[in-house]
């Protein structure tokens, strides 16, 4: 995996006026970049859908920041990363989680960036824990494999989301591409709700383990993870360098075996704005705190320093990288 540690110099606090909606604006004037978080910041962490697992985890952060901080904070329900990266990049957001494809792609311009100037200003806090990408179907639709997606009607995420692009990359892999299948952009939720009214036959679902819809679903359902593996996960790690590989345990789901598929790991990424100050302090309260966190949810309890710079693909802003090394935490 690509990691960057780059020392950059101190800078200024940036932050709009809170906004009174739901977009979820900002504002954190009178902090001090030289004192760290005062009473009167405004964090907002960008999320995903309230259905995912980063909605609890970042309801964690904001009540533990609020509680050992005194910031104001709040959590924003989003479509993830792809929206996410782009509430950073507008002053909306100072906190945001996202998946490390979705980012890597934004900093080089690459993918649903692609239009777009590459995003050198992202910085990372830290990384949190792997995603699994779950493609999920039932024990009576006879879908074994990817290749037999082809002539199935198939949700593949929200339209750029991360799932979504995973679920290109993983036909990709595989020879096929949206053409090959019937897809439908749902999220997850949505996906798995009309697999349930035999409206669609499988679903991406790229999430930590486990997935609260998949659950819901296999409680009606005999469900089946069609695995990733062999030359095709090969080529999928040669030809994208953040893409891992990991094991679904067949007690997750209560499928038949356990299930081996690709992984990506989930990053939280900070505002470039906010002081060195403050987001030390918000990094070192997370991890001196971090089993507030890893208690909101099972897929959270992978986060842990030791790992908290695996899978980066963006620099470290200073704040983060000042505390990750006085803990021994970045590598060498």
């Amino acid at each position: 995996m690509k990691k960057f540690m780059t020392i950059l110099g101190g800078s200024a606090l940036v932050l709009t006026a809170c906004g009174g909606n739901d977009d979820g604006g900002n504002a954190a004037e009178g902090n001090n970049n030289d004192g760290g978080v005062e009473d009167d910041m405004f964090l907002t962490i960008a999320t995903g859908g309230t259905s995912g697992v980063y909605y609890p985890i970042g309801g964690a952060l904001s009540n533990l920041f609020e509680e050992e901080l005194g910031a104001d904070s709040s959590v924003q329900s989003t479509g993830a990363s792809v929206e996410n990266i782009n509430l950073l990049g507008e002053d909306r957001a100072e906190l945001a989680i996202t998946m490390s494809d979705a980012v890597s792609q934004a900093y080089e311009g690459t993918g649903p960036f692609e239009d777009e100037e590459p995003n050198e200003g992202l910085r990372g806090m830290t990384s949190l824990y792997p995603n699994y990408v779950q493609l999920v179907t039932t024990a009576d639709s006879g879908i074994e494999s990817v290749e037999d997606l082809e002539g199935m009607d198939v949700g593949v995420g929200a339209p750029n989301s991360g799932v979504e692009l995973n679920a290109r990359m993983i036909l990709e892999a595989h020879g096929m591409d949206y053409e090959d299948i019937n897809e439908d952009f749902l999220s997850y939720s949505e996906a798995i709700d009309q697999m349930q009214n035999e409206m669609v036959d499988a679903a991406f679902v790229t999430s930590g383990l486990p997935n609260s819809t998949v659950i819901d679903l296999s409680t009606q359902n005999d469900v089946h993870i069609v695995p990733i593996d062999g030359e095709e996960l090969e080529s999928l790690q040669e030809q994208y360098d953040f893409f891992g590989e990991g094991t679904i345990p067949a007690d997750v789901y209560d499928t038949e075996e356990d299930v081996q598929t690709a992984t990506i790991m989930n990053v939280m990424l900070v505002n470039e704005s906010l002081s060195e100050e403050e987001v030390y302090d918000l990094t070192k309260t997370m991890f001196e705190n971090i089993d507030s966190i890893q208690g909101s949810h099972n897929a959270a309890q992978e986060i842990d320093l030791d790992t908290a710079t695996e899978g980066m693909p963006v620099p470290f802003h200073p704040g983060a990288e000042r505390y990750l090394e006085e803990e021994g935490a970045l590598d060498e």
